[in-house]
């Protein structure tokens, strides 16, 4: 065949309609494969397209949302009563808030110039050469003078420096923890607003402010108390608070709002979880901690109070999803469903003509070819037609 006759045959060929054929085929184990891909398809979309993940609904994943937080506990630290305003930061709350629980306090500071910590780069000297002034090291606590002194009243020596003396690495006094912290209670307040569906829901219910005042949270007995101690956060996020109180860390406390609006809005609930967000294994940045100061002026010079908190900080991650019945979803899906159903023939045929139709007896069946020019057809022993029908019965007892 030349290439235009190619050509003229491809070309002809796109103009040309198939249709399907009917044929039954009497053979158990095809049938049995028939049957079960078509209960895995239909399962799939009943069970888990409609029933699970609810396919015939609008849904809306991105809604508006607000935290605010408190905390409120007492705690004696030494012969001091500490209370929030001493403990919490920020104090106006929000979508994050932290607890001190232990601290480590340098008292006293002013600006001068002393001995820069031994564990600094270059900072160890025996003469003035080994130190160069004016050099700052990022490691270290302000730039050098040039001059090498004795550290403090030890025998060794270190480069001197301008900076807030006492250094924090000499001075710092470290505090007991607040062993009463973990008695300490965070409210966190949230609404959440669905545009879509116009519908606002809150994690505390009307008219209950005198119930709030002595409830904390429990997810069978007091789902609207959103009152939690640190002590319970802690272990649900499976996190010993004695190493908190050591080393501090983030936690996160996720609310999560997922509603079905085809029934009740005031039966949207919250839930609510909490996980260790921090690295913290065997890390030098494990933990969370900060520093802040408190300054004073004593017979005319500046001091400051050195202060390095370590606590929980508390991040608070809402996520909303919320659906309600829809007809557009609806059809969609609908159609996809009974599309797919399809594919148990697509695997039926392929394996019927791959692996069982060894001697083109199938075959022969599946595939004819039908034009206006056939001469019309003739019954043999070997062909059964009926005309005005499609439909052919095919049994693998039958001789062909």
């Amino acid at each position: 065949m030349g290439f235009r006759d190619c050509l003229r045959s491809c070309f002809l060929g796109f103009f040309e309609y198939e249709t399907p054929k009917i044929m039954v085929v009497k053979n158990r184990t095809l049938g049995v494969i028939y049957r079960g891909v078509h209960l895995l398809v239909t399962t799939y979309f009943i069970w888990y397209v409609f029933i699970s993940q609810k396919a015939y609904q609008e849904s809306e994943t991105r809604p508006e949302s607000s935290v605010y937080t408190k905390m409120k506990g007492t705690a004696l630290l030494g012969d001091m009563v500490q209370d929030m305003v001493e403990y919490v930061r920020p104090s106006e709350g929000g979508d994050v808030i932290s607890t001190i629980l232990r601290r480590e306090v340098t008292h006293d500071q002013q600006q001068g110039v002393c001995a820069e910590h031994y564990s600094v780069p270059k900072a160890n000297c025996t003469s003035d050469s080994d130190c160069k002034a004016g050099e700052v090291d990022f490691d270290g606590n302000g730039p050098g003078t040039g001059r090498c002194i004795p550290y403090y009243n030890h025998t060794f020596k270190t480069c001197e420096i301008k900076s807030w003396c006492p250094i924090e690495e000499f001075a710092a006094v470290r505090e007991a923890a607040l062993a009463e912290a973990v008695n300490f209670t965070v409210f966190i307040k949230n609404t959440i607003h669905f545009p879509k569906f116009k519908v606002l829901r809150g994690n505390i219910k009307a008219n209950k402010a005198r119930y709030l005042s002595r409830c904390t949270y429990n997810e069978v007995t007091d789902p609207y108390c959103p009152i939690f101690r640190l002590g319970y956060i802690a272990e649900q996020a499976r996190e010993k608070f004695s190493e908190l109180c050591r080393t501090g860390g983030v936690i996160g406390v996720f609310i999560n709002w997922k509603c079905d609006f085809d029934i009740d809005p005031s039966n949207c609930v919250p839930t609510y979880a909490f996980r260790r967000l921090d690295l913290r294994k065997n890390l030098p940045s494990s933990g969370y901690n900060y520093r802040f100061a408190k300054y004073y002026r004593r017979n005319g010079k500046e001091f400051r109070t050195l202060i390095k908190a370590f606590g929980i900080r508390l991040d608070v991650i809402v996520h909303g999803h919320a659906g309600k019945f829809s007809i557009i979803p609806t059809i969609i899906n609908m159609v996809t469903a009974l599309t797919s159903v399809g594919i148990c023939s697509v695997i039926c045929d392929w394996i019927l003509l791959t692996f069982i139709d060894k001697n083109e007896v199938y075959s022969e069946r599946k595939f004819d070819e039908v034009s206006e020019e056939s001469p019309p057809p003739t019954l043999t022993e070997f062909t059964l037609t009926s005309y005005g029908s499609t439909h052919s019965d095919l049994s693998e007892g039958v001789a062909l």
